[in-house]
């Protein structure tokens, strides 16, 4: 995609399908991308585990939501809408991989280089089952709707 293609308001799904609601995000991004028509200003990317790739998604946009599994101490399926600021990254890395990444310290690095979108909105969904498996648990299939209709209503916001 070149930036001359790029739309100003890109959605983001985030997440490793292989280790069940860990890939919430993506999953989100699949039922999502069935509405392009309704939102023809947006991009809807399945960034999966992209690792740094999320730097290049997020410049030149107006906005960003991005949507990811994310341990917050809450009631599995739980979904709480945040800004960066108002999150704190506990995530430990390792360092081994280039699809490793904390979304916080990208997000700062697109600050820095002046590459970042003016609003970004995270979208962070509480996981039930992080283990083995390619099926989201039962818990977040069933909210599925749920979170699809936020999303939503953010675009429209």
């Amino acid at each position: 995609m070149t930036d001359t293609a790029r739309k100003n308001v890109v959605v983001i799904g985030l997440g490793n399908v292989l280790l069940s609601d860990e890939g919430i995000g993506v999953h989100i991004i699949n039922k999502l991308s069935s509405l392009k028509r309704q939102f023809p200003f947006v991009d809807f990317i399945d960034a999966g585990t992209g690792g740094m790739n999320i730097l290049h998604i997020l410049e030149c946009r107006c906005k960003a939501i991005i949507i990811d599994c994310a341990n917050m101490g809450v009631e599995p399926g739980q979904i709480k809408k945040f800004t960066p600021d108002q999150a704190v990254s506990v995530k430990t890395l390792s360092h081994y991989s280039l699809h490793e990444q904390d979304l916080l310290q990208i997000i700062g690095m697109a600050k820095r280089l002046d590459q970042c979108p003016q609003e970004i909105v995270i979208f962070g969904i509480q996981p039930e089952n992080t283990g083995y498996g390619q099926k989201l648990s039962r818990k977040l299939m069933n909210k599925m709707d749920d979170y699809i209709k936020l999303v939503c209503q953010e675009l429209d916001g």
